[in-house]
């Protein structure tokens, strides 16, 4: 079963509610707060406000000039609607999720931090750094949980990172039944 090959299970789950890789806000850490600029982040709001929310599914210009290849996927082919309080059901999932299922893929993200620096086996790619981000976590669609096949490893990176594997729709639940991840991915490489 895919929790019990999962060996860094308590880590994960730490990691996914710190970090807000869910539907509930992220976290703060006890060293930004302060030095937030209340002037800067309400910028930052005016202008995210001003854009148009991307329908899942739909891709951002440069996406879209870029292609849209079977093998090359992106955090946005894997969108579908939720609104932040509300449990994740399978329904949810978009027919295109769904054909994704079992399929080999290739995604841009970045990997969630850890204390291991090479010969990792498991980790979080999510959508971006959250050098952005003060406010509300991400959302459950914004993370995939990876485990590298048998032989292969990675090693970490700050900048953005392309997974190659088998990629899988299934709900990862914590110790309380809240869904913290509903997507995994079998990792042939890691560049």
């Amino acid at each position: 079963m895919f929790i019990a090959r999962f060996a860094v299970l308590p880590f994960l789950l730490t990691t996914l509610a710190i970090s807000g890789c869910g539907t509930e806000p992220a976290a703060a850490t006890s060293g930004v707060a302060g030095r937030i600029d209340p002037a800067v982040t309400s910028n930052a709001v005016a202008a995210s406000s001003a854009r148009q929310p991307l329908r899942p599914g739909a891709k951002t210009a440069a996406l879209d000039k870029a292609g849209d290849r079977l093998f090359d996927k992106t955090f946005d082919d894997v969108r579908f609607e939720m609104k932040p309080e509300e449990p994740f059901r399978r329904k949810m999932l978009t027919p295109a999720i769904e054909q994704l299922s079992g399929q080999r893929i290739r995604i841009r993200g970045f990997m969630l931090p850890t204390a291991q620096q090479r010969g990792i086996k498991q980790f979080v790619l999510v959508r971006d750094n959250q050098q952005c981000c003060f406010g509300p976590g991400a959302a459950l669609f914004d993370c995939i949980l990876v485990e590298m096949q048998a032989g292969q490893s990675a090693a970490f990176s700050i900048r953005p990172v392309a997974v190659t594997g088998k990629f899988e729709v299934n709900q990862f639940d914590g110790p309380d039944g809240h869904c913290l991840a509903i997507y995994h991915m079998d990792a042939e490489v890691v560049e």
